[in-house]
């Protein structure tokens, strides 16, 4: 059976009944940043603070409870959405009365649409993260306080890859949750999840941790980054972006989606760490976007199912690190020593036990900075300094147009169908399937639907070569689904 794993967006919650199978997402439809870091008075230590009802022993969660919540807040999110444009009407025709059918070039409709999840305040004067998710596609935001007060919020950044995003409210002395250590979890610590499910503010429960460093494939991002902190705390459409919380009140996590095959829990919810959230804010604060480090090799982590595979005819033997599969020439690993074939054991001290644990590790990092990697070569453990470089394989930071074109664009996209290649005898393309109202591909008048099949006249076959551009889009060629080309020019 295919895996559920849902993303709660409120709004979507029709969509997501009836034994879907899918993520379900938790959404109801440089300088460092002033971040939360003070000390904050702590409960005493998880297993010497219970009370006693019915001769049984619970932990005291009212102190995490009644401070995190005061920073938990709901978000709505507007969305301009394209209408359907109806068929040639021949009655219109014959009368004379003008129409727009098709992909005409009349101006697109558009209707109000509105979803909603949660978000935390990390900052008293009104930084909000939450998932991304939450806010794609919106032309409007507003955020509304555990104490009722409603503000209009602006879009600071987002990152897909990790589904993370964060807002900003004008407003001073907000109430805040200071990070924890996503680190320090430990296997059965208690954990509270604070929400908004099913648009019921403030809502907390608690579970336990029940497992670290999951990846789940869930994310729709070919260049995803995922090592969630699995919880059994409830958790449902509307809590998308809420806060997981320790025993001190501390943030440690951003609940993010569910595995269910009925959209609502049924005992498995995961959250995003706090290492993650931690950096990708910092950098939305201060470039607009995250500065990603990449290391620059494909790997295979070697599990018991690689050792009985391929483990003889490597010559690998033992359970334990990331096997290099392949190099990218002048990148990172590569102008550092590393080679295919290598095995890499740990990197900056932390053991390499699953894919998760390596991708975290370089998550933490910008362009530029520098880990040591414990690899193995030959039978023989050596020690390696590898300068992380960025997707254009160079060391300098990235602007927000050099990191992400695609996002700049103003649309969402897919990669065009075979049936639909071939209807249009096309080798492949991206479609758009959708376009915010305000963005550049709205400001050219390109409308939902088409297939780009060129940008700045270079074929585009699919959505992961178009990401993988660092390029300015200036131009992109195409065809609309009936069959009709096209030609924009893009100005921002």
């Amino acid at each position: 059976m295919k895996k559920a794993f849902l993303f709660l967006g409120f709004a979507a919650l029709a969509a997501v009944t009836g034994g879907l199978t899918a993520w379900t997402v938790v959404g109801n439809r440089g300088t460092e940043v002033a971040y939360v870091e003070r000390e904050v008075e702590r409960t005493p230590a998880l297993g010497n603070h219970f009370t006693s009802y019915q001769n049984e022993q619970y932990p005291d969660l009212t102190y995490a409870a009644e401070n995190a919540v005061k920073a938990v807040v709901n978000i709505e999110a507007i969305q301009q959405v394209e209408m359907p444009r109806r068929g040639y009407d021949p009655f219109l025709e014959f009368f004379g009365i003008p129409q727009d059918y098709g992909y005409g070039d009349g101006r697109p409709q558009y209707r109000e649409q509105r979803a909603g999840g949660s978000g935390v305040i990390i900052s008293e004067d009104g930084y909000i993260v939450t998932n991304n998710h939450v806010v794609d596609g919106a032309s409007k935001l507003k955020v509304k306080l555990n104490d009722g007060r409603t503000f209009d919020a602006k879009l600071i950044g987002t990152d897909s890859a990790t589904d993370l995003a964060l807002l900003k409210v004008e407003a001073k002395d907000l109430p805040t949750l200071p990070f924890g250590s996503s680190d320090a979890l430990r296997l059965g610590e208690w954990v509270l999840a604070i929400g908004s499910p099913f648009d019921l503010q403030s809502t907390i429960t608690a579970g336990i941790v029940s497992a670290k460093a999951r990846q789940l494939g869930a994310i729709p991002n070919d260049f995803r980054i995922e090592s969630f902190i699995q919880t059994d705390a409830a958790v449902n459409p509307g809590n998308s972006g809420g806060a997981l919380v320790n025993t001190h009140g501390e943030l440690v996590g951003i609940n993010t989606l569910i595995k269910s095959q009925t959209g609502s829990y049924v005992g498995y919810s995961f959250a995003i760490p706090e290492t993650i959230v931690r950096k990708v804010v910092v950098d939305l604060k201060e470039f607009g976007v995250v500065q990603r480090a990449l290391l620059g090799i494909q790997f295979r982590v070697v599990d018991q199912d690689f050792l009985d595979a391929e483990g003889k005819d490597l010559g690998i033997k033992d359970l334990g690190g990331a096997y290099v599969a392949s190099v990218v020439e002048g990148g990172a690993a590569s102008e550092a020593g590393i080679r295919k074939g290598d095995v890499i054991l740990a990197i900056d001290g932390v053991k390499i036990t699953e894919p998760s644990t390596l991708q975290e590790q370089i998550a933490r990092h910008r362009p530029n900075d520098t880990v040591k990697l414990s690899v193995k070569r030959d039978g023989e453990v050596k020690q390696f300094e590898v300068t992380l470089r960025n997707k254009a394989g160079k060391t300098e930071l990235m602007t927000k147009e050099d990191v992400d074109v695609v996002e700049a664009l103003g649309g969402k996209f897919a990669d065009a169908g075979t049936k639909l290649c071939r209807e249009l005898e096309i080798k492949g393309g991206v479609q758009v399937v959708g376009i915010k109202a305000d963005g550049i591909l709205a400001r050219a008048r390109v409308k939902q639907g088409f297939v780009i099949t060129h940008i700045n006249d270079r074929p585009v076959y699919s959505l992961n070569e178009m990401q993988r551009m660092t390029e300015k889009v200036r131009s992109i060629d195409g065809v609309y689904p009936n069959g009709r080309s096209a030609s924009y020019m893009l100005v921002e």
